[in-house]
C-alpha cells in the first residue's frame, strides 16, 4: 500500500505534467478520466487539492472511489468532504462547483459492481481493507456559495 508520501509526490508529478504540457497530457490515468478536487480542508478550513481518477462519468456527475490504495483510513479528502460537501473540481474544459453525495445501499451497490468490472484493482483494494470503501457522486452546484 503506498505511504502518505508516496501519494503525495505522485499528485505533485501529476499536477507538473498537466502544466508543462499545458493541459495536453495528464487527464487520463489507466483509461479513466482524471480530476483536480478541491475540498475545503476540515482542520484548516483552506483549500485542499488533489488529483483522482473518476471511473464512471454520466450526464456531467463524476464519480469518485476513496480507496486509498486499500488502507485502512479513508483518504483525508473524502474527510474533508465529509464536512463540507462543497467541491470545486478542474477538467480539461474547466472549473466547475459541484456537490458530494456519498452513495449507499442499492446506488453504491450498482455504481461499485460496475466500477470493479471495468477496473479490477479497486476490487483488489476492497480487499485488503475491513472498511467499505466509499463510493460519491459529484453533481453541478446549480446554486450559489
Amino acid at each position: 500500500m503506498p505511504n502518505d508520501s508516496f501519494m503525495k509526490l505522485a499528485n505533485t508529478i501529476h499536477r507538473a505534467l498537466i502544466k508543462v504540457s499545458a493541459g495536453k497530457r495528464g487527464w487520463v490515468f489507466y483509461g479513466m478520466p482524471v480530476i483536480k478536487l478541491t475540498t475545503i480542508g476540515r482542520v484548516s478550513g483552506k483549500d485542499r487539492s488533489v488529483m483522482l481518477t473518476s471511473p464512471v462519468k454520466s450526464d456531467g456527475d463524476i464519480c469518485l472511489v476513496a480507496s486509498k490504495g486499500g488502507d485502512d483510513r479513508h483518504p483525508e479528502w473524502y474527510l474533508n468532504l465529509l464536512r463540507d460537501p462543497r467541491v470545486k473540481v478542474e477538467l480539461p474544459s474547466g472549473i466547475k462547483s459541484m456537490v458530494a453525495t456519498i452513495t449507499e445501499g442499492d446506488e453504491r451497490e450498482l455504481l461499485w459492481n460496475q466500477i470493479v468490472s471495468d477496473f479490477p484493482n479497486y476490487g483488489a483494494y476492497q480487499e485488503k481493507t475491513d472498511r467499505e470503501i466509499p463510493v460519491i457522486i459529484l453533481k453541478e452546484n446549480s446554486g450559489t456559495s
